[in-house]
Formats: structure tokens, C-alpha cells, sequence
């Protein structure tokens, strides 16, 4: 597990993930075509206003779900 210092609204903050998450994560922003920082805020804004059922407690639980799901979707997608 290795600590990932980000700034999300000119705020500084640390994400402890696991390299297979913070990989995944890179994966997803290269995909879609925004930077790590964008996608990393998009999943911030999401889990604290509720909009979406991840994790609230914490950025780095959310993000490892939201990069299981797009794994998952996407290994569904293959099939």
C-alpha cells in the first residue's frame, strides 16, 4: 500500500491504495480521457453528496469500489 498525496480543491490530502487500485484508477482517467486529478475529484464530489451509493467514509474506500465496478462492468461488457 503506498500513499498518494492529491490536491482536491486546492486542498491537500493523502489516498492510501493498494498498486493494483492506483493502476486501475490511472487506467479509468486515461479511458475516459480527463486526468487522475479530474476523475479523483469526480469521485469525491459523488461519495459526499450522496449521489451515488459509494463509500462516504472515506475517498480511498471509494475509489477502490468505483474501480472494482468498472472492472466489473467491463469484464461483463466482454462476454
Amino acid at each position: 500500500m503506498k500513499k498518494h498525496s492529491i490536491s482536491i480543491e486546492g486542498h491537500r490530502t493523502s489516498i492510501s491504495l493498494e498498486d493494483a487500485f492506483w493502476n486501475g484508477l490511472q487506467h479509468i482517467a486515461r479511458e475516459r480521457d480527463v486526468s487522475l486529478q479530474s476523475l479523483i475529484r469526480e469521485i469525491d464530489e459523488a461519495r459526499t453528496a450522496g449521489l451515488t451509493d459509494l463509500p462516504s467514509e472515506n475517498l480511498s474506500s471509494a475509489i477502490r469500489v468505483m474501480v472494482l465496478r468498472y472492472y466489473q462492468q467491463e469484464s461483463g461488457a466482454a462476454r
